[in-house]
């Protein structure tokens, strides 16, 4: 009710599998981190583009995109001008 009263869209987003996705291809690894004996596994490489990754971090960058996808649906993408 406090994000309506104050004009924000709040939207809840599934958090499955955001932390073995990997944010920069979006692809899902066989060198995730898996199952309960990977929750030990704070950092991990990416076998499909290379890309290291914090798992907290991984797992924020997308649920962010997520959050984006919704948001700018619709929206014209403005390009930006050089200075």
């Amino acid at each position: 009710y406090k994000c309506a009263h104050a004009g924000i869209v709040f939207k809840e987003v599934n958090e499955a599998y955001t932390t073995q996705t990997c944010s920069h291809c979006g692809s899902l690894p066989e060198s995730r981190p898996k199952g309960i004996a990977g929750l030990g596994i704070r950092k991990w490489t990416c076998s499909g583009c290379g890309v290291a990754h914090d798992r907290d971090v991984n797992a924020a960058q997308n649920i962010l995109a997520v959050g984006h996808g919704r948001l700018t649906v619709g929206i014209p993408v403005l390009s930006r001008q050089p200075l």
